[in-house]
């Protein structure tokens, strides 16, 4: 019989004798270590480099402002670092955070450890103010160069309304126009020392095939890439700093326009993180529902993927007839939730309405006649061979660089890697549905296609079941935090009239505590992290999304492409800006 594994702190203990982390506890369950920044840097390489079953995979860094936080650990001090590593072999995670003082806003780098830690670090430098010792380039990277102040910090205005009335005069004007300019040097780079520099290339941020305002400046010999620099934060909106200041229910429409082409699937972490911090039982029935909607979008989502990458790359047709096929699904949704792109449908404890009549029939209907049109879609695409010519073996990269870099989601599939978040942790009830983890091989731009297309296949399975199998029962919990009690039964009795007011006008106030939530969405891994405070608002929502980590790979499999190659491989991604800079 093999012997039990020790738990995860005694098995570091033996590799660090003299580490010894204060324990927190948490609501999600995900062990928790505060640590000194003196031990960041070690620790973390004994659990990447050395620990059998490495934590090989930085998930997501961020930061908590707690200078007016009522509620938390006894650690925090002025400000808060916090670290989620993942390890896919022990399908475990493991939160590490590390108090500081306001006066001493510094912690060493993690991008020697994790590459991905990269973009960030320079975005907790952006918006808090921590700095990273040893960063290769810490600069803005959400707010434009010229900005004051950091804005996730508590003192920062949260409405335009807390600060002065908007004027341009023509000085200030010039000194933006002019912060504009791309400096090679403030980026890190270095002259190449040669007579004839190489020429620099602006891509964007306004351009067809960068799929949004989104920049990206090219260093070519010839058509040839020898350095691609991403520019991200123009359709920066502030999601995060705007959860502070709304209340619990009246945040759900912001998470719609996230990834907006994920709409009701970018509602279902927030609401399952608030679920899970207030103890709410969702019923059987409003998880299959929930089920259902989002797989609706992933395949809504995935044949916009499939139009546009072929459009990408020269073919013109597909789109066309793939977009009729998008417009009689959001007819479906229309019909269910009365909305299309962006229905913010899904509610805490369940969604917002029962399902209406003949539902069912409709659904049915498309899913019947779908199967042959993606037939016809692979004809015109998969098999086509110019699109094959032009994206088989290009952007390729392996799993472990992959890991790396932060690639989740069909990305890191399209390498052979099986990891699915609704097979590996199942959520919302995906348990009780049959369906397959479509996987490619080589990881290049065709596979990333081939990929999520299967994926169409599978969402429909999924769909199909949620149908024939659709449970009975109420919509929604019956929990005094979810939403209002129904409208015809407030005309009865008060005690059903005065929780509906508050609950319409104020909110449900969230039992203080920290909650990680995370969904397998259309592009990725798409996370919550939810601190309550004990108040009707959140005192700290951190959006975790998949696009962020996938464009900051871009200088890695652009290195040595043509342009050409270049613009297939920022198709295959499959991003949308709103995802990217929140």
């Amino acid at each position: 019989m093999a012997d039990t594994p020790l738990p995860l702190l005694p098995q570091v203990q033996v590799l660090s004798k003299d580490f010894a982390p204060e324990l927190e506890s948490s609501k999600d369950g995900v062990e928790t270590w505060w640590i000194t920044k003196e031990e960041l840097l070690p620790l973390c390489s004994v659990l990447k480099n050395k620990l059998p079953q490495p934590f090989d995979f930085l998930y997501d860094l961020t930061a908590i402002d707690e200078t007016r936080r009522k509620n938390g650990a006894p650690q925090r001090q002025d400000l808060t670092l916090v670290y989620l590593l993942r390890s896919y072999a022990r399908n475990q995670d493991l939160r590490l955070k590390i108090a500081l003082r306001a006066d001493l806003k510094d912690a060493p780098s993690l991008c020697s450890v994790w590459p991905c830690a990269n973009w960030y670090e320079r975005e907790v430098w952006d918006l808090f103010g921590i700095r990273f010792d040893g960063h290769p380039c810490l600069r803005r990277i959400m707010m434009p160069s010229s900005w004051q102040g950091h804005p996730l910090l508590k003192t920062h205005p949260a409405r335009a309304t807390e600060m002065g009335p908007f004027s341009l005069p023509d000085e200030v004007r010039d000194f933006e126009q002019e912060s504009l300019r791309f400096d090679p040097k403030a980026w890190g780079l270095k002259p190449t020392g040669l007579e004839d520099e190489f020429m620099w290339l602006n891509l964007g941020p306004n351009h067809p095939s960068v799929h949004g305002v989104f920049r990206i400046m090219l260093q070519l010999d010839g058509e040839a890439i020898r350095n691609a620099i991403p520019d991200i934060g123009y359709h920066h909106r502030g999601a995060e700093k705007m959860a502070e200041r709304q209340s619990w229910h009246s945040y759900i429409p912001y998470t719609d326009r996230i990834d907006y082409l994920g709409g009701v699937m970018n509602n279902l972490p927030y609401v399952m993180a608030l679920e899970r911090l207030g103890g709410i039982e969702v019923p059987e029935r409003a998880k299959v529902i929930r089920v259902m909607m989002a797989e609706i979008f992933r395949i809504l989502s995935h044949l916009l993927f499939y139009g546009t990458f072929a459009q990408d790359v020269g073919a013109l047709s597909p789109i066309f007839y793939m977009f009729v096929d998008r417009e009689k699904l959001f007819g479906i949704v229309e019909a269910i939730t009365g909305a299309r792109m962006h229905p913010s449908w899904f509610r805490i404890g369940g969604v917002a309405n029962d399902l209406p009549n003949g539902w069912d029939k409709m659904i049915l209907t498309w899913l019947d006649e779908m199967p042959k049109r993606l037939r016809d879609y692979d004809k015109m695409v998969l098999a086509n061979r110019i699109l094959r010519k032009r994206t088989v073996g290009v952007g390729a990269y392996d799993s472990a660089t992959a890991i790396e870099w932060g690639v989740t989601g069909p990305g890191l599939r399209a390498t052979g890697f099986d990891w699915d978040l609704r097979k590996a942790r199942p959520y919302s009830g995906y348990e009780q549905f049959e369906f397959d983890v479509p996987l490619a091989q080589n990881g290049d731009c065709y596979d990333r296609c081939l990929v999520r297309v299967e994926e169409i296949r599978q969402s429909m399975r999924i769909i199909r079941q949620c149908v024939e199998n659709m449970p009975g029962g109420p919509y929604k919990a019956d929990h005094v935090l979810t939403t209002p009690p129904p409208k015809d039964r407030t005309m009865e009795d008060i005690d059903t009239l005065i929780p509906h007011f508050l609950g319409v006008s104020w909110g449900p106030v969230i039992p203080a505590g920290e909650v990680h939530s995370e969904v397998e969405a259309t592009k990725g891994s798409n996370a919550y992290y939810v601190i309550s405070d004990g108040g009707n608002m959140s005192y700290r929502t951190h959006i975790r999304t998949p696009s962020f980590p996938h464009l900051q790979m871009i200088p890695v499999l652009a290195k040595g492409q043509m342009v050409a190659d270049l613009i297939a491989t920022i198709g295959s991604i499959d991003f949308v800006m709103a995802d990217v800079d929140r």
